[in-house]
This record gives C-alpha cells, structure tokens and sequence, in this order.
C-alpha cells in the first residue's frame, strides 16, 4: 500500500496558485457535505456567484472566504492561524520573584523586646 501525502509545500507555490488550491479544498468541503453552490450561499449569505469565484480561485475578499467557512462550519480550520502566547523562562522568574516578596515591619530600634501599650 503506497502513502500519498496530503500536505502542500505552500511555499512552493505562487499565491495565484495557493488560491486556486484553496478553491479546489473549499470546493471538495461543499461536495462532501452534499450542498450545492445555491444550498451553500443561502446557508451564509453569499451570492453563488462568490462562491462559483471563490472555488474557481479568485477570492473576492477574506471577509467572503470567512463566511464561506462559516457556511460549511469549518472556522476550526482558521486556529492554525491562531499563535499561543508563551512567557519566557526569564519572565516566569522575575514574576515568582514579585511574588515571594514579604511586607516587612518596622523594627524596634531600641533593641528592646518589649512593646508599650496605648492603654
């Protein structure tokens, strides 16, 4: 049994050539859920011409390319864009250290133990 992979070298590709790509992926999500063009654009609010663009390759705005998405409820496809904020080692530290600072108290600089009341 051969393995084909799925993964596209983006890089490799001119941006004509990721957009029509994109289509063809948006394209094969339609079909697969069994919708036509019409089904698809009533369903998020498109024109079916959009769409017919959008999987022939020309984008017209990401605004479209987002509700497109929507429509096929795939915006989980969108968290690859989403980078996790990482805090540096160095910033771990120096908020530990914030926090392990103690209040002090004023010490008695009689040296004496005993403290007098205001009674």
């Amino acid at each position: 049994m051969s393995y084909i992979s799925n993964t596209i070298n983006w890089y490799s590709l001119s941006d004509a050539a990721i957009i029509q790509s994109l289509g063809i992926q948006l394209k094969k999500m339609r079909l697969a859920q069994n919708k036509t063009q019409q089904e698809l654009a009533d369903h998020c609010g498109l024109f079916r011409s959009t769409i017919s663009e959008i999987e022939n390759g020309r984008i017209s705005s990401l605004l479209s390319l987002v509700q497109l998405l929507r429509g096929l409820q795939a915006l989980e496809t969108l968290d690859v864009f989403i980078q996790k904020d990482e805090i540096s080692p160095l910033m771990v530290a120096e908020q530990q250290a914030k926090m392990r600072k103690r209040a002090s108290h004023k010490r008695n600089t009689s040296g004496s133990t005993s403290s007098k009341s205001e009674w």
